[in-house]
């Protein structure tokens, strides 16, 4: 009893662990998104197993990989982990996805056919601006519904930002995961700093203010309609039909014949 105890809180863990990876492209939990279907905790206690998948069997390679790479990094360092094995499945490239991360294959080499040289990182750091834009762009218009002017903002430091409490859940949320952006990226870092930059460090002015707004909003409604879109092919995966051993094709989809699995893990 005591080890079963035991057992099922080092998942819950693990599952805790993996709320702080996101989904590149939406950057959204994948916990949240329901992509991680099993987690398995070994009696050992030693050695981890996770399984996800991703919306539709096309996903893309580049999201695919990065989004199990950081599932293999955030889980093993737990400090009571020594082995991950983590696992893709029903997706068109989850062989190469799991023999690369698995054995420490980097992305440049598993996909060299696929990313015009791209390393991993270069996937990450484009997936990075959208991130920050999205937080960014919460904070910015919370400010502007306060009462904030546009000369308010663009001067506004990391110092003042900080002592702002916000009342919106999202701008509750968005406000740390942007402010450890902004501070990874090395874009602002003590509390004179300027608290909204762009991507590229440049400040923020009054003048440019209103086309970065709408430059930032393109992106976000951009990564909504990927993240309903993502969703909903979710939703509608994998019924009890039979599948042709290279996985669901279009028909199968059009038809409606892909529903979600039942055998889901839950917490």
């Amino acid at each position: 009893m005591f080890l079963e105890f035991q057992k099922t809180e080092l998942e819950a863990d693990v599952w805790d662990c993996l709320e702080q990876v996101t989904d590149p492209e939406l950057d959204e939990p994948v916990t949240d998104m329901g992509f991680v279907e099993r987690i398995a905790v070994f009696p050992d206690r030693k050695r981890v197993e996770v399984d996800f998948r991703l919306p539709t069997y096309w996903c893309s390679p580049n999201f695919a990989f990065l989004m199990a790479f950081d599932i293999r990094i955030a889980v093993g360092r737990m400090p009571w982990v020594e082995q991950v094995q983590v696992t893709l499945n029903d997706h068109c490239f989850a062989d190469k996805v799991n023999a690369g991360v698995n054995s420490d294959r980097p992305f440049s080499e598993v996909f060299a056919a696929y990313c015009d040289g791209d390393d991993l990182h270069a996937v990450r750091m484009k997936f990075l601006e959208k991130a920050f834009v999205r937080r960014q762009e919460t904070l910015l218009l919370a400010l502007e519904a306060w009462g904030y002017s546009a000369q308010d903002i663009v001067d506004m430091t990391l110092g003042t930002l900080d002592g702002i409490a916000f009342q919106g859940e999202e701008e509750r949320k968005q406000k740390p995961r942007y402010r450890a952006l902004l501070l990874a990226q090395g874009l602002a870092g003590l509390p004179a700093d300027p608290a909204f930059v762009t991507w590229d460090g440049a400040r923020l002015t009054t003048a440019g203010l209103r086309d970065y707004l709408a430059k930032l909003r393109g992106v976000r409604i951009n990564m909504e309609f990927n993240g309903a879109l993502c969703r909903g092919l979710q939703s509608t995966r994998y019924k009890e039909v039979r599948i042709g051993a290279d996985g669901p094709t279009l028909i199968d989809f059009i038809q409606n014949r892909v529903p979600p699995r039942q055998d889901r893990a839950t917490r």
